[in-house]
């Protein structure tokens, strides 16, 4: 048998993804037959090795559940809050899996974020070489300056490196949407404070071939066949 990484075991099990699972391993919450594990690159055999997280024997989830959320505003995108702010977990109690969440939202902002229990598909989905194309509606105060468009498009030199939009439309005086495919932080929001547009409202409507639809704020449902099947063309599953 083949010997895996690590942190692909943990999101396989449906714990957390591999960033997270690369998280519990450096805080020392990882153990392989009874031996604490804090090598992020570390590689087991998942048929022989015994890997417990917080003291728990993991296995991998058989049964996969992928789920598109639509997030309300002020809802902090992890599984759980410290600090007791409201998070994703809370409009899926009702499910008895062990889901994290496929990239992130800023607690101001609004829409589609995926839900799963496949830690493959997570991984892919948020790494930068497959440039998942991601949809937003923004609502904007005032009015819109002359230059937003073309600087956006041709691109805007931020402080970690040059940052710009695939597509953009103006819906109304006060609506645009506009398409990218990174997701570093906070970038539309840099973006368009970088060309003076207001930012009021942020939402997210596009993620790669999902689409939020008309699934309700606080709502969710689970993906049909034909989207799982073009999420998976798209991240060569």
């Amino acid at each position: 048998m083949a010997l895996t990484r690590l942190n692909k075991i943990i999101a396989d099990a449906g714990i957390t993804s591999r960033r997270g699972a690369d998280e519990l391993i450096h805080e020392g919450r990882v153990s392989v037959d009874g031996q604490t594990i804090r090598g992020l690159g570390t590689k087991v055999d998942p048929e022989k090795s015994h890997v417990m997280v917080d003291g728990e024997t993991i296995t991998a989830s058989l049964t996969k559940t992928y789920l598109a959320l639509h997030k309300p505003r002020g809802v902090v995108s992890t599984m759980y809050d410290p600090e007791g702010r409201p998070s994703l977990s809370d409009f899926i109690s009702l499910r008895t899996e062990r889901l994290f969440h496929v990239g992130r939202l800023d607690k101001e902002s609004e829409g589609l974020i995926l839900l799963t229990n496949d830690g493959e598909m997570t991984f892919r989905a948020t790494h930068p070489s497959y440039g998942l194309e991601k949809t937003y509606l923004i609502e904007y105060a005032g009015d819109l300056p002359r230059n937003a468009e073309s600087s956006l498009l041709k691109g805007i030199e931020l402080e970690d490196g040059l940052g710009r939009v695939l597509d953009f439309k103006s819906l109304s005086p006060t609506w645009i949407e506009v398409t990218i495919h990174e997701g570093r932080y906070h970038i539309i929001r840099r973006l368009m404070e970088a060309v003076g547009v207001d930012v009021l409202r942020l939402i997210r409507t596009r993620f790669g071939p999902i689409l939020l639809g008309d699934v309700l704020e606080g709502r969710w449902r689970d993906l049909n066949e034909v989207e799982l099947i073009n999420l998976r063309k798209a991240l060569d599953l």
